[in-house]
C-alpha cells in the first residue's frame, strides 16, 4: 500500500546550502541555453522549417531556446499516432500507468531546482514562485497517480441478490492537452498525467512562450518509462493548428487551460459534431478569473495588507487566481490602501534570477502592451497611487500599481487584466461588498478578511466562487488541500486536483452478471 499523499515542501532559501544549490542549476541551465527543440509523434523525432524562438522576459536579447512548430498534416499525424498508442495503453492496469507517474515525480523530484531554473529564465518566475510550481507539479503527479488507483478498486454500489454488479471507470481516448503559460510546469503537467494516468492518450500543444519547459518534461516522461504515442509533443501556434486539432474527428475530449475568449472558441468548435465522429466531445476548460478580496471593518488590517499585497503581485499579478480587486469597507478603506501601498513599496521589480526579485517580468511583448494600456484606462478610472510606469528597458518589467477609487463596474474593475495592477473599491457595508464581489461574469477565487463570523458565514453562502478563503490570501492553492476552479466564466467547474478530477477523463462501465 503506497504511503498517503503529502504536498511537496516549499524549499528554504534562507539556508544558504539552499541559495548555492539553486544558483548551481541556474548556472547549468545558462549553459543550455539556445538548443533546438523537435516535436514527437510517436516514437519520432520531427524538425520543421518552421521555428519559434523562446526568450527571456527579463532579458529579451537572451534566447532560451529555438522549438520546431506543427503545422496541420502533423497535427493529423500526432493524432493518428495517439489513436494508435491508446489501443495498448488502455490495456495497461490503472497501478501500472500510476507507477509511471510516481517515477517521474521521482526524478522531477531530483532536478527540482534545475527544473525551476528552467521557469525562472523562460517564464519570468522569481525563485520562490518557480519553486512553487516545481512542487506542485510533483504534486499532481503524486496525487493523480493515488487517484488512479482509487478509482480503480472495486467501486461500492448496492448489492441485490443473485446478481455480480461491478462498475468500472474507463478512459475515454485522444485527447487534446492545452495548457497555459503562467504554470508551464504545475498545470502543464498535471492536465495531461491526469488524462493519461486514466488511460487516455493526448497531443500535448504547449504554451507558445514556455514551449522549452514542456520539450524538458516530455524528455523526463521518456526517462520514467512512459510508452511511445502516449504523449505526443505538438509546439505550434494556435491559429495554425488549434482549430485543426478540436476539430479533428479522432478527438474525443480537449484539456484546456487559458482565456476565456479561447475557452469558449474550444467549447463552440468541440460541439460541432464532425464527420465519422462517433462521441460529444467532452471540454475541460478553466478561463481565468477576475478576483477580489474583501476587507470588512473590524478586520485584521495588516494581514489583509499582507494577504492582497501578496495576491495581488506574486508573480506580477499574472496568476487567474490573482486579487485584482480590493473592495474595502469605507470605514478602513483609507488605512487598507496606506498599508497595502507601503508593502507595496517594498518589494523588488527585477530580473527573475536575482534572488531578491519579488516581482518579475510579464511574460511577453503583447502582455507587455497590454498591460500598459489597462493602467492608462485606469489612469481616467481611478487615481494611481503607486506604480503605473516601467521599469528596466531589458525586459517586459511594469511596476505593481495599485488604483484606487475604482467604480465597480469600470472596465479595470471586470475585464481580466492578468497583471500587476490591482483596483480599490469602496463598499458602504458588508452587503454592498458581496454585491460588488459577484458582479464580474467570473467565478473562480475570492477572499474574505473578518473577525465577524456571521458575515463569514454568509459569504460562505453568498460569495459565489469556487474557491474562497477567509483570512488568508486567495492565491496559493494546495493539491488535495484546495481542489480548484471555478464557476460561471471561469471555467467548466473542473476541481483539479481534487478527487473528481480523473472523473473527467473517464468514463464509467457497469456490468452485471445473473448467477
Amino acid at each position: 500500500m503506497r504511503e498517503p499523499f503529502q504536498n511537496e515542501p516549499f524549499t528554504d532559501f534562507s539556508v544558504s546550502d539552499h541559495i548555492n544549490d539553486f544558483q548551481e542549476a541556474l548556472r547549468k541551465v545558462e549553459s543550455e541555453l539556445g538548443l533546438e527543440y523537435t516535436l514527437k509523434i510517436g516514437p519520432d523525432r520531427i524538425e520543421t522549417i518552421q521555428k519559434r524562438k523562446s526568450i527571456n522576459p527579463s532579458d529579451v536579447k537572451q534566447l532560451i531556446g529555438i522549438v520546431s512548430q506543427a503545422d496541420t498534416g502533423l497535427a493529423h499525424k500526432a493524432i493518428l499516432a495517439a489513436a494508435a498508442a491508446f489501443e495498448d495503453w488502455k490495456k495497461v492496469p490503472p497501478p501500472a500507468r500510476a507507477r509511471v507517474l510516481y517515477k517521474a515525480a521521482a526524478l522531477l523530484r531530483r532536478r527540482k531546482h534545475e527544473f525551476s531554473a528552467w521557469l525562472v529564465y523562460e517564464a519570468g518566475k522569481s525563485w520562490g514562485e518557480a519553486d512553487g510550481d516545481t512542487a506542485e507539479a510533483i504534486d499532481f503527479l503524486e496525487y493523480y497517480g493515488r487517484e488512479m488507483e482509487r478509482l480503480a478498486e472495486r467501486q461500492p454500489i448496492v448489492a441485490v441478490a443473485g446478481e455480480d454488479n461491478e462498475l468500472t471507470y474507463i478512459p475515454l481516448g485522444v485527447g487534446i492537452i492545452i495548457p497555459p503559460w503562467n504554470f508551464p510546469l504545475a498545470i502543464m503537467a498535471g492536465m495531461t498525467m491526469a488524462a493519461v494516468v486514466a488511460g487516455n492518450t493526448v497531443v500535448l500543444k504547449p504554451a507558445s512562450a514556455t514551449a522549452v519547459i514542456a520539450a524538458k518534461f516530455v524528455e523526463l516522461l521518456e526517462d520514467a518509462g512512459l510508452p511511445d504515442g502516449v504523449v505526443n509533443f505538438l509546439p505550434g501556434a494556435g491559429s495554425e493548428v488549434g482549430d485543426f486539432l478540436v476539430e479533428h474527428p479522432l478527438t474525443r475530449f480537449i484539456c484546456f487551460t487559458g482565456s476565456r475568449e479561447v475557452g469558449l472558441r474550444i467549447n463552440e468548435k468541440a460541439s460541432l459534431s464532425q464527420q465519422d465522429q462517433k462521441w460529444i466531445k467532452r471540454v475541460v476548460a478553466e478561463m481565468g478569473g477576475k478576483d477580489t478580496i474583501i476587507v470588512d471593518e473590524d478586520a485584521d488590517l495588516d494581514l489583509a495588507a499582507e494577504a492582497i499585497t501578496a495576491s495581488s503581485f506574486g508573480y506580477a499579478g499574472q496568476k487567474c487566481s490573482a486579487c485584482s480587486r480590493a473592495v474595502v469597507h469605507e470605514l478602513v478603506y483609507d488605512e487598507v490602501i496606506e498599508k497595502v501601498v507601503e508593502r507595496t513599496k517594498r518589494l523588488k521589480l527585477g530580473k527573475a534570477n536575482e534572488q531578491i526579485t519579488y516581482v518579475g517580468p510579464v511574460i511577453d511583448e503583447r502582455a507587455y502592451l497590454s498591460i500598459l494600456k489597462y493602467i492608462e484606462v485606469g489612469r481616467s478610472e481611478g487615481t494611481i497611487v503607486h506604480g503605473g510606469r516601467i521599469g528596466d528597458s531589458s525586459g517586459y518589467f511594469i511596476e505593481p500599481t495599485i488604483i484606487k477609487d475604482v467604480a465597480p463596474y469600470a472596465r479595470i474593475a471586470q475585464e481580466e487584466i492578468f497583471g500587476p495592477v490591482l483596483a480599490f473599491i469602496k463598499a458602504a457595508n458588508f452587503d454592498a461588498a458581496l454585491d460588488i464581489a459577484n458582479n464580474t461574469e467570473y467565478g473562480l477565487t475570492g477572499a474574505v478578511i473578518s473577525r465577524n463570523r456571521s458575515r463569514l458565514e454568509q459569504a460562505r453562502e453568498q460569495f459565489h466562487v469556487g474557491n474562497l478563503y477567509f483570512n488568508r490570501k486567495c492565491t496559493g492553492a494546495l493539491v488535495g488541500v484546495h481542489p480548484f476552479g471555478g464557476f460561471n466564466m471561469s471555467g467548466t467547474d473542473s476541481k483539479a486536483g481534487g478527487r473528481d478530477y480523473l472523473l473527467l477523463f473517464t468514463q464509467a462501465k457497469v456490468v452485471s452478471e445473473r448467477f
